[in-house]
């Protein structure tokens, strides 16, 4: 399968770089490029890429809103948030706004590329540990919701599945997770995966961020 990618970026130069890297893969391919956010999201839509590279910060739609209307329009399509630091209040609005996770600029190309393909593979590209920093970091400017018995798509899991997401929410790995319940680990990820299947999320850091949204889980 050639993954198709959606570059976008307001800096030429930038984007030139990256389409040289993709191109020189058997796996990848350019799909197009947006100097701005509203010319993304028309890209988007008519191209329906595997995979967006996001930036964020650009003139007019900026990359957080972009994000936000791509998922809505295109559900699946994947994005990745192009960051300067890890710990960026952006990367944060952008996993809320249905990222699947983010990237430094200053990557290096396999960082890059390993990041597409585990993107457009379904996976996150965020570590457990880093989600949980940014949530920790941000999550006081959460909207605040009602308490988790208030929410209706908590009540559709079991007690163990509820137990499960909490732990991921925590950032912890399917393995620590696993320690913690006394569960198989591939039990653990039978689990996350009908978590996900039941609550309508994409990936493992939708999952954190429902979990602090619906209060089931509070920053330290």
């Amino acid at each position: 399968m050639t993954i198709r990618v959606l570059l976008v970026d307001d800096e030429p130069l930038l984007r030139m770089a990256f389409t040289m890297v993709l191109d020189a893969q058997p796996d990848m391919e350019a799909a197009g490029e947006a100097g701005n956010g509203a010319e993304a999201v028309r890209l988007a839509r008519r191209l329906r890429p595997d995979v967006v590279l996001m930036d964020v910060r650009m003139p007019g739609i900026d990359g957080i809103e972009a994000t936000r209307q791509i998922i809505r329009d295109c559900p699946q399509t994947r994005v990745l948030i192009l960051t300067t630091f890890d710990l960026d209040e952006y990367a944060f609005a952008g996993l809320g706004a249905g990222a699947s996770g983010f990237l430094l600029k200053n990557a290096l190309p396999e960082e890059l590329l390993g990041a597409i393909r585990s993107v457009a593979l379904g996976d996150a590209v965020v570590s457990p540990r880093v989600t949980r920093r940014l949530l920790e970091n941000f999550a006081h400017r959460l909207p605040v919701g009602d308490a988790p018995e208030g929410d209706e798509r908590l009540r559709r899991l079991t007690s163990r599945e509820r137990e499960v997401l909490v732990e991921v929410a925590r950032g912890l790995s399917n393995s620590e997770i696993a320690a913690v319940l006394h569960l198989a680990e591939a039990t653990v990820k039978t689990h996350l995966g009908r978590i996900l299947l039941k609550l309508e999320l994409r990936d493992r850091v939708q999952a954190v961020v429902f979990a602090y949204e619906t209060r089931l889980v509070r920053p330290a």
